[in-house]
């Protein structure tokens, strides 16, 4: 086992992916609710999707120097909305930010509004973005982590405090069993392209949407999940409900390959 993860690590490190240059340091691991302020430029890939006004609606993850990750239900429009890297406290000035506008919006041709079944769009960048200590892509699941595990989801969305915090926001959470899943949301609500997490004391809440929900393996992480949907009023008893990307991997490849 303990050769599988250091290959696992050397295919990470080797690609460029999941290795942060500012290292995370996360509670717990441990307002996204019931969250914490995560250290500047210590979650490199994401990336805050927002209006030309400045507004923010939805996170996503970068993937390599043209391509991001984000959630279809955010309906993502080139033209109108843009991609920021490098962001940590969105009321600073004095942050390195790249912001990049969006050349194609490309939504998985088997999602259904109705029941966020494979919720992912691919957004290909109009111009490459520059990797630096700020910003650098994080590594795709290609299989499941097991359930228990603790990893971390990251945004900006609303906290119990506040319904859009400055500084992004971190927060550590155990992944659950389809089973366990179903449990909380009925048999037929959760397809094998979701996978649930929290029902910890802590959630991910709208403005979250899109963002990533990654797993430590072998000194690189991985993002596992992308923030899909749950409970309305973001409870903290019932898990979140992310797009599973080990499921999703194939087609993510595929379509950033050939566009």
């Amino acid at each position: 086992m303990l050769w599988i993860v250091s290959c696992l690590a050397l295919v990470a490190s080797a690609l460029g992916c999941g290795v942060p240059s500012i290292k995370p340091q996360v509670s717990g691991y441990n307002k996204i609710v019931n969250g914490e302020n995560a250290v500047s430029g210590s979650w490199p890939w994401q990336v805050s999707l927002q209006q030309t006004n400045g507004f923010h609606f939805c996170g996503g993850s970068l993937l390599s120097p043209y391509w991001v990750v984000t959630a279809a239900h955010c309906r993502v429009t080139p033209g109108r909305h843009r991609v920021i890297l490098g962001e940590h406290n969105r009321n600073s000035n004095a942050e390195q930010i790249q912001v990049k506008s969006i050349a194609r919006a490309i939504t998985h041709p088997y999602y259904n509004s109705q029941n966020f079944n494979n919720d992912v769009t691919l957004l290909k960048l109009s111009s490459p973005v520059q990797m630096t200590n700020r910003v650098s892509p994080v590594c795709l699941a290609s299989s499941n982590f097991d359930s228990g595990t603790r990893c971390v989801t990251t945004g900006w969305g609303k906290t119990g405090t506040t319904s859009s915090p400055a500084i992004l926001q971190q927060v550590a959470l155990p992944l659950l069993t389809p089973a366990q899943c179903k449990q909380y949301w009925g048999q037929n609500r959760i397809s094998d392209a979701m996978i649930c997490a929290g029902a910890s004391g802590v959630s991910s809440c709208q403005g979250d949407s899109g963002g990533p929900l990654v797993c430590q393996n072998g000194g690189a992480w991985y993002q596992v999940g992308i923030v899909s949907w749950g409970t309305s009023n973001c409870n903290v008893r019932t898990p979140a409900v992310y797009a599973r990307v080990s499921y999703l991997r194939g087609w993510i490849e595929q379509t950033m390959a050939s566009n």
